[in-house]
């Protein structure tokens, strides 16, 4: 609901209400705040329990639309991609080993095996340096 909201504004808000209601009346003010907020979530909570008891077990064919709809919204182009083409593997052609690195917390070699046959290190290439050539390429 606040995700828009960030620390800068939040403290504007503060900084406002600090001049605006004065530093001995802020606490109260931020006291009754936080009393109202879990009053609503409370009713919230309630109404969704009562239109869950009152519903029964159609309550899942009402809320399965919603959640394909919230599904949507989280759409995610290269993602879905990725999915449909490699069943989900985020790295199909194993480029982000590439350097001769692990994920994140590896170990450094590739693959993380001692039978790896890639290299530990690999030196970049130099200003005007071409690339080696494979001889099994040809």
């Amino acid at each position: 609901m606040f995700d828009s909201i960030g620390w800068g504004e939040i403290l504007v808000l503060i900084v406002a209400g600090l001049f605006i209601l004065g530093p001995e009346r802020l606490p109260e003010a931020a006291a009754w705040m936080g009393r109202t907020v879990r009053k609503v979530r409370d009713f919230a909570t309630g109404a969704r329990q009562q239109l869950r008891d009152e519903v029964g077990t159609d309550f899942e064919e009402f809320r399965q639309p919603i959640q394909d709809l919230r599904n949507l919204r989280n759409f995610d182009p290269r993602q879905a991609v990725t999915q449909h083409l490699f069943d989900g593997d985020p790295d199909p052609l194993g480029l982000n080993n590439i350097n001769g690195t692990d994920s994140p917390g590896g170990n450094g070699q590739a693959n993380g095996g001692a039978g790896s046959t890639t290299p530990h290190h690999v030196e970049p290439l130099k200003a005007g340096e071409k690339p080696p050539v494979d001889p099994d390429a040809t």
